[in-house]
């Protein structure tokens, strides 16, 4: 049956199946400290699932085993192409939502497990699952330094969703941590978020500043996030394992025009109608305007220039505290620039006369 249940996967477009026994992840302990010691940042609701992410029986009393799937979401490319004015998306936003994409793969295991008797909780980064945790004890890969799951074949490319089933499979053995002494994850965080091995501090980290931070930026990050305008992708592309990444089969996550081709003045200039019209069924919707345009405001104030200062003084009028605040930042700091550039000038000119 556990043949058939790979096969069925596979058929439908996951990459990895695997199977781990349903019990407490291993770093149980640590997800708790790490929360006790505020390192969630605004995520409350992690702490309000604690006990269940550290039990799996409470979300699903009587399962047996877990199905971990992995899918894999690379584009073929590292990054994005250097351009002037554009901002960067993190990779896994390039496409359609892969909640949306991988939920409907999970409906139709999860009706394959019922035929055969089992009652099964399916989750795609929707539930109280510790997924990374599960995910390397199932031997989908590695907990990496910068606790990304790493695989040798899809490098730190891989979407994970899971069933816990009260069907039991014979489970699969972990995999080997392949990290040794590199570092360059860590290294790679432009905030410094990886504050050791295997520890992050969220309230750092670029991917929670620009997505789960609903509020306001820190200016001490501002800076650090650079043209980055949904999340990061840095300590990803710097793990030497993903030398070996394939590109995916799933056309879904091929990226949309706006990623490549719009400036950060062609995002600036949204409506709210635009803008859920431009990113329906992108995992950027969630978000919403405010805080997508927030972030724009902090990469213009870090790469624009003064033909973006036209629409940032608009920007500085929006109806939205939020956005008009970063857009009264990001002018400061261009005219900042400019002031400098200009400086040198004007004292060669002083001398010359």
């Amino acid at each position: 049956m556990k043949e058939e249940l790979i096969a069925l996967a596979q058929e439908l477009g996951f990459d990895l199946c695997r199977i781990a026994e349903c019990a407490a992840p291993p770093h149980a302990a640590e997800f708790r400290a790490w929360l006790a010691e505020g390192r969630a940042g605004e995520m409350a609701w992690l702490g309000r699932n604690e006990a269940r992410r550290t039990d799996p029986q409470q979300v699903l009393p009587g399962a047996r085993s877990v199905v971990v799937l992995g899918m894999n979401y690379w584009n073929g490319e590292v990054g994005m192409p250097d351009a002037e004015s554009r901002g960067r998306i993190a990779q896994y936003a390039w496409g359609d939502d892969y909640h949306d994409i991988i939920e409907k793969k999970l409906y139709v295991l999860d009706e394959w497990l019922i035929a055969r008797g089992g009652r099964q909780r399916c989750y795609v980064d929707t539930g109280p699952v510790l997924e990374r945790d599960i995910a390397a004890v199932a031997g989908a890969g590695w907990q990496g330094k910068s606790t990304m799951l790493i695989h040798p074949k899809y490098g730190t490319w891989l979407f994970l969703s899971e069933i816990l089933t009260t069907l039991e499979f014979p489970p699969d053995a972990p995999m080997a941590d392949h990290c040794g002494k590199c570092t360059r994850c860590i290294a790679a965080c432009p905030t410094g978020a990886i504050t050791a091995p295997r520890q992050l501090d969220a309230r750092r980290c670029i991917s929670y500043l620009t997505i789960e931070n609903k509020g306001s930026i820190p200016e001490e990050f501002r800076s650090a996030i650079g043209d980055r305008i949904y999340g990061c992708d840095e300590c990803l592309t710097a793990c030497p394992w993903n030398r070996f990444a394939q590109a995916s089969r799933e056309s879904a996550f091929a990226a949309r025009d706006y990623v490549h081709g719009w400036t950060l003045r062609d995002f600036l200039a949204l409506d709210d109608d635009a803008f859920r019209q431009l990113f329906r069924k992108s995992p950027i919707k969630r978000i919403k305007r405010r805080g997508f345009l927030r972030n724009v405001c902090v990469a213009l104030g870090n790469i624009g220039t003064r033909e973006d200062l036209p629409a940032l003084e608009k920007a500085a009028q929006d109806s939205e505290p939020l956005i008009a605040e970063h857009a009264q930042w990001a002018m400061t700091q261009i005219r900042a620039r400019i002031q400098k550039l200009t400086e040198p000038t004007a004292e060669i000119s002083a001398t010359t006369r």
